[in-house]
C-alpha cells in the first residue's frame, strides 16, 4: 500500500513559481508511477503531469508543458511538481495518485490518492 500526503500550495501572483510536494509511505513507493491531477470548481479532475518509477519517464499535460516539472526522489519517498509561469487557469486543488502498473493520463487507473493541496494564482 501506499499513503500520500500533497503538501506546498498556495497563493501566488501570476509569472510566480511554486513547488509541491507528495510525501509517500510505504516500502514498496518506488513501484509506483505517480501522476499529478488538478481539480478545479465545478470541473473534472484533469491530468497535469506523470512519472515513472525511477523518474526517467515524464508525461505532461498540452497546457503545462515547458512550465512545469515533475520528478521524484524514491530515497526520500517524495514526488515533486516544480511550477513556473504560474497562469490563473492553473488554480485547482492539486493531487497526487500513485498506479501499480504503468504511467498514465487516466484517473481510474491510479490506486491511491492524497487529500490534495490548493494552488491560487492571482492576475
Amino acid at each position: 500500500q501506499v499513503q500520500l500526503v500533497e503538501s506546498g500550495g498556495g497563493l501566488v501572483q501570476a509569472g510566480g513559481s511554486l513547488r509541491l510536494s507528495c510525501a509517500a509511505s510505504g516500502r514498496t513507493f518506488s513501484t509506483y508511477t505517480v501522476g499529478w491531477f488538478r481539480q478545479a470548481p465545478g470541473k473534472e479532475r484533469e491530468f497535469v503531469a506523470g512519472i515513472s518509477l525511477g523518474g526517467g519517464t515524464t508525461y505532461y499535460a498540452d497546457s503545462v508543458k515547458g512550465r512545469f516539472t515533475i520528478s521524484r526522489d524514491n530515497a526520500k519517498m517524495t514526488v515533486y511538481l516544480q511550477m513556473s509561469s504560474l497562469k490563473p487557469e492553473d488554480t485547482a486543488v492539486y493531487y497526487c495518485g500513485a498506479n501499480r502498473f504503468k504511467i498514465s493520463r487516466e484517473e481510474y487507473e491510479y490506486d491511491y490518492w492524497g487529500q490534495g493541496t490548493q494552488v491560487t494564482v492571482s492576475s
